[in-house]
């Protein structure tokens, strides 16, 4: 199935909806607004005879347009993070290359005169949008049926460029059938009620910016942009818009709470509330389904490479874990849920067999919605499996949990140790709002455990003391040799935290 068709099927389903709210004069598309639109930004594109169409810019409808027009087409959406030093921002519009590149007012000249790139400021490709004949959904968008392009599933839909935290970014490649087989096995058609609203402050190179998109519009739910998150202006947005649905990365739920209780504001509306995207400390969902009863948290874990989610912890299962005194069944609080169906994941060791409930290892996952392709690699995966680079366990009830990247887990002595089990018992001490634990080098041990901690508000305490926390609580070879405190954690633009940041800085400051 075709990216394409899901908006086919929204217009002729639900056609008068409201589909996408953005911009400060909150202007709303319908759906079968936004159909026809899609339809002219392919016409629009291949006038141009555009190989790739890249956006650098914040959330605005142009994403849903050029995401559906660039299927429309025939050519990959390549969804650039604006945020990047302009040596790299350019690096990767060249690698897009050749494309016609829309872009906001503040990017245009940090990327003008890029060879075999076209840039149109976000205004100027509206305005040229107004300017064009109606065309209809579907291939039509492009010109008569005999010159508009076949629509294949397996053509490239989407570009996404990874974070590039430990090297050059890989562009992942996501195709058309990869993304349908997420949407068909999660979402229902029409499901949504006319009044659900959804709030993406995520941005638009984020694989939950684009399955955002493509739920909503298979669902019949209005998207609300955030153009920049701000825990102020998304609480504010979610209040202005009735927001019934949101997606939020670890840190940004964290900050969001931090508001609610200091203005003393509530989200009436709000029914629905997933987060991924990184490790969720425990207390922080503890907290957050005491100050929001009524809301229905969802844990999805997935990863570009995946087309989104591939395990679910569900809002029963976190009512039941977070109602429960028994430690076992309060532990799945803790967890990422349970894979999807059409997902199937396996737990390997360092051989690449897969082993028992229980024992840890790296996670690998095969399905339909699983691409694992770079477009600067010469295949996907062999056999349809992908290796996730994420190390975890499944429990004997199927659920799976999560102890970090590969390249994350510290070795002291030959022990292998968890930096979110050392993280989880420090948050859970009523002084710290986040830690971040690594590995350093050590002469005797190969490696120590060190921390960065961040202090809630108004809250004291000292090293030794959160040392003698930990200790009372794991294991002494498993307490931090060093503990610094700092004012917030370094993330990446997307939430993620820049581990291989503390890891070196930690390291000169010990010395080593």
């Amino acid at each position: 199935m075709h990216t394409s068709m899901l908006l086919d099927m929204a217009a002729d389903g639900f056609g008068d909806r409201p589909a996408v709210t953005s911009g400060p004069e909150r202007f709303t598309h319908s759906y079968a607004a936004l159909a026809e639109l899609s339809g002219k930004a392919a016409g629009w594109l291949a006038a141009r005879h555009a190989r790739r169409v890249a956006l650098v810019d914040v959330n605005s409808a142009a994403v849903p347009v050029l995401m559906f027009g660039a299927g429309l087409a025939g050519i990959p959406f390549a969804p650039v993070n604006y945020r990047l030093a302009d040596e790299q921002l350019r690096a990767i519009l060249a690698r897009c290359a050749p494309c016609v590149a829309v872009v906001d007012d503040e990017a245009a000249s940090r990327v003008a005169d890029i060879e075999e790139v076209t840039v149109v400021t976000r205004d100027q490709f509206f305005a040229e949008l107004a300017g064009t004949g109606s065309a209809g959904t579907g291939s039509a968008g492009t010109g008569s049926a005999d010159t508009a392009p076949a629509l294949d599933p397996d053509d490239v839909a989407i570009l996404l460029f990874t974070s590039g935290t430990t090297g050059q970014p890989k562009a992942a490649v996501l195709r058309h059938r990869h993304l349908t087989s997420y949407i068909l096995g999660t979402v229902e058609f029409m499901g949504a009620d006319s009044d659900e609203t959804a709030l993406v402050s995520v941005p638009p190179y984020h694989i939950a910016g684009i399955s955002a998109v493509l739920s909503s519009t298979f669902a019949g739910r209005r998207i609300v942009y955030l153009p920049a998150f701000s825990p102020q202006d998304w609480v504010a947005a979610a209040q202005r818009e009735a927001v019934t649905h949101a997606m939020v990365v670890p840190t940004m739920l964290g900050r969001i709470l931090d508001v609610l209780e200091r203005d003393k504001v509530s989200l009436p509306a709000l029914r629905h509330l997933s987060y991924g995207g990184g490790r969720m400390p425990v207390p922080v969902i503890e907290r957050a389904l005491e100050l929001l009863p009524n809301v229905g948290f969802v844990n999805a874990y997935g990863l570009t490479e995946t087309s989104s989610t591939i395990a679910m912890l569900g809002p029963d299962e976190h009512r039941t874990a977070m109602e429960s005194a028994d430690p076992a069944v309060r532990a799945v609080l803790g967890s990422v849920g349970r894979p999807l169906p059409g997902v199937t994941v396996e737990i390997r060791d360092d051989d690449g067999h897969p082993v028992p409930a229980g024992h840890s290892g790296e996670l690998w996952v095969a399905g339909e919605q699983v691409s694992g392709e770079y477009a600067d690699r010469a295949s996907p995966p062999a056999g349809g499996w992908f290796c996730t680079r994420d190390t975890g366990y499944l429990d004997q009830d199927g659920f799976l949990y999560l102890q970090g990247r590969v390249d994350d887990v510290i070795v002291r002595g030959g022990e292998n140790m968890s930096p979110g089990e050392i993280e989880d018992v420090l948050t859970a001490h009523p002084a710290v709002g986040e830690a971040a634990v690594v590995g350093i080098p050590d002469s005797e041990w190969g490696e120590k455990v060190a921390a960065v901690v961040v202090l809630a508000d108004d809250a004291a305490a000292t090293e030794e003391e959160l040392k003698n926390w930990v200790r009372g609580r794991l294991r002494s070879s498993k307490t931090p040799a060093l503990i610094e405190f700092r004012p917030a954690l370094p993330c990446n633009e997307t939430g993620k935290l820049l581990r291989r940041v503390i890891r070196e800085e930690l390291a000169v400051r010990a010395g080593t």
